[in-house]
């Protein structure tokens, strides 16, 4: 997938008030300090799209980007370690959920991981609940090149291999990334427009 325009649309807390647009949308959602906005500014290839910042916890809101004028990148709020505040947290954690339950416009969750550590508890549990709720999503590792290669396999295989002895029947689909220097950026793209394809056909 060309991307030709990366638009942003609105942010809020409010799924109510999110685009009427029936586009399909893709959710990018991990623990606060996993290069959440350096992934998406690399994939749509456009630098500052998404804010950065050194302080985990800098997405607190909703925010919809419109690429290719033909579906959307959702932004989400990252949980875990952001430094903000309880009530903070806990808003952010209900309007998360109100997304992924009442959005019908979402096709598919990207859940983000460091792969360079173990796995975490929040991550584990918030795949269990997308999967419980029968919500479809992908797995992205991020941050694939701080690590050598002998390395990082290893790491996705055990990765991979603590899902299928916990909750999982089978993994998910899973990509290997880096924003550093765009590891997995096509594959990524190829596989949202697979699924735009499968959503737009008609009868």
């Amino acid at each position: 997938m060309k991307i030709t325009s990366a638009q942003f649309v609105m942010s809020n807390s409010d799924v109510a008030k999110c685009p009427k647009e029936t586009l399909p949308e893709y959710a990018f959602i991990g623990r606060s300090n996993v290069g959440k906005s350096s992934l998406i500014n690399m994939l749509v290839d456009r630098k500052g799209l998404a804010k950065t910042s050194g302080r985990p916890g800098k997405t607190q809101l909703i925010n919809h980007f419109k690429i290719n004028d033909n579906w959307f990148l959702v932004d989400l709020p990252g949980y875990g370690y952001a430094k903000v505040s309880k009530a903070a947290k806990k808003t952010f954690q209900q309007y998360i959920t109100q997304y992924f339950l009442q959005r019908n416009q979402l096709v598919c969750g990207f859940v983000l991981v460091d792969i360079r550590h173990e796995p975490q508890k929040i991550d584990l549990e918030f795949m269990e609940w997308l999967g419980t709720n029968g919500i479809p999503f992908a797995l992205i590792f991020t941050k694939a090149d701080k690590l050598k290669p002998a390395v990082l396999e290893s790491q996705v295989n055990a990765y991979l291999q603590v899902l299928l002895e916990t909750a999982w029947e089978e993994a998910p689909p899973y990509f290997v990334t880096s924003s550093a220097n765009r590891m997995g950026r096509e594959t990524v793209l190829e596989y949202i427009d697979s699924i735009n394809k499968q959503v737009t056909k008609t009868p």
